[in-house]
């Protein structure tokens, strides 16, 4: 017996350190992947500037300007869906039914103010310096700020008998005392992170002065026409190892999870709320609304964005998945460029209908969790904050965590309770990318429909202005050329 018991021992440190490795491994294998990702997203994003400024100029002002009014249109009609769905789904399930104490918590959460986060987005979308725009943003930081006050007291009583003699001393000792008032003053800072909405804003300027400077702005438009073809050719080399890669992100996240068991009860129930939210605004709303405007098929459309959207499922991130999400429109569902090269890299920046699905649901949640009842103003402002929050969330993993703050603060729910809902978001974070990451793209496609009349007019122009080129050429000029024409055909026959 006790020979047995001694060889279950050793099988369970065999096993344990077998466990021990892999997780090891893994770990590492997930680490180099992210650092690999850091470089490739720096190239995505570098690469979604020039994409703007070459789809930008390719259209002229007037063009561009109803391309952008019908963009704007369809993010906050789908943004504002998202929401009601989200509000719709925690109201009806109610998955934070219970007690809060039974839950775990994880992490620390930062506070910022509504105003404060409203102001930082301003700031970011015009940056004094662009070459800092390109691995810095502005970010409201807090600085605790400590204020001695001195209480004198004093008292007017004329009373003589010891007792009172004693009190007044006291009294007096204890008002004579230094207090210290604690104050949270913000201050201007920065913190690491590429200025995506900065530079967006630059380029789409920048763009439309060169569309609009017509023949002198050839040379220019086609300089970074072919620098956006050369770093998408970068690109496509880092890209080889993105199905290795997703696989250890996501590995790396479920080996780093040590119980198991905190996902259950209400967070469960939260979890599985969330995902009901985000298959019907992705499976329902967002394929009826592509079928109602173009009247095509729109599971042919979106099976077409089927490698996009395995990417964003494991980056985690709508910015890092641009380049797939461009070929995927441009390659399989035939989407014009110069609408996928405004579209969606601005998209990719304000346009989260996962996110903001996600923070008015949690927002409610954490209020059911606390007992509260919202009233339906409250209701209202959560929708409109979960709504601007969404915009100003970056295309980054896990971004919709720090602007939910923003959400909790407008209605006075206690932002400390976030940290009830970090054992899960790493993983309802990559759904809601991938919802994103649908929104934009059937967003392109609707875009390019309504967008097809001006888009022939352009075409047109472009033709008209080669032939008028042609007529302005001199007759020696255009019999030379169809001389240099001739010359391979003559050769071919003669062969």
């Amino acid at each position: 017996m006790t020979k047995v018991n001694g060889e279950d021992t050793r099988s369970g440190n065999r096993m344990e350190r077998f466990q021990q490795g892999v997780r090891k491994r893994t770990l590492m294998a997930k680490k180099k992947v992210q650092n690999i990702t850091k470089e490739g997203v720096k190239s995505f994003l570098l690469r979604n500037f020039f994409v703007i400024f070459t789809g930008m100029s390719a259209l002229d002002s007037k063009a561009s300007g109803k391309m952008g009014l019908r963009a704007v249109v369809y993010y906050m009609s789908t943004t504002i869906i998202a929401v009601l769905i989200g509000i719709i789904m925690v109201v009806i399930i109610h998955p934070g039914k219970g007690s809060k104490e039974k839950m775990h918590r994880e992490g620390k959460i930062v506070q910022v103010t509504a105003a404060d986060a409203f102001l930082d987005l301003i700031r970011n979308m015009f940056p004094p310096n662009l070459v800092e725009a390109c691995f810095k943003q502005f970010k409201t930081n807090y600085e605790e700020h400590v204020h001695h006050t001195h209480d004198h007291a004093h008292d007017d009583s004329n009373e003589t008998s010891v007792l009172a003699g004693i009190i007044n001393n006291v009294t007096e000792a204890v008002g004579n005392l230094t207090w210290m008032k604690k104050e949270m003053i913000p201050v201007p800072g920065a913190v690491n992170g590429v200025n995506a909405l900065g530079l967006v804003v630059f380029s789409i300027s920048f763009g439309l002065v060169i569309g609009n400077m017509k023949e002198q702005g050839r040379a220019l438009r086609e300089f970074f026409d072919s620098l956006n073809e050369a770093i998408m050719r970068l690109v496509a080399l880092i890209m080889w190892y993105a199905p290795l890669g997703i696989l250890f992100l996501i590995a790396g996240k479920i080996v780093e999870m040590e119980d198991m068991g905190v996902i259950g009860g209400q967070l469960a129930m939260y979890t599985v709320t969330v995902i009901i939210g985000l298959l019907i605004h992705a499976i329902i709303v967002l394929p009826l609304l592509y079928f109602f405007i173009t009247r095509k098929n729109p599971w042919v459309f979106i099976g077409g964005l089927l490698q996009a959207l395995i990417t964003a499922l494991g980056t985690s991130s709508s910015s890092a998945t641009l380049p797939i999400t461009f070929k995927c429109l441009e390659e399989n569902n035939g989407v014009d460029k110069r609408i996928t090269r405004f579209v969606l890299p601005v998209g990719a920046t304000i346009n989260m209908d996962g996110t903001a699905l996600y923070e008015a649901l949690a927002a409610i949640f954490i209020a059911q969790v606390n007992n509260m009842d919202l009233n339906f103003g409250q209701i209202i402002t959560i929708s409109i904050t979960a709504t601007a929050a969404s915009i100003g969330a970056a295309g980054i993993p896990q971004a919709g965590l720090v602007t939910m703050v923003i959400v909790l603060t407008s209605v006075g729910l206690p932002t400390d309770d976030i940290t009830l809902i970090i054992a899960v978001d790493w993983f309802l974070d990559r759904l809601r990318t991938t919802t994103n990451v649908l929104g934009d793209s059937i967003g392109a496609g609707i875009v390019e429909h309504l967008s097809r009349h001006e888009l022939r007019n352009k075409d047109a122009e472009m033709g008209n202005s080669v032939i008028e080129e042609n007529e302005m050429k001199k007759p020696y000029q255009l019999i030379s050329q169809e001389n240099e024409n001739e010359k391979p055909l003559d050769s071919e026959t003669k062969m």
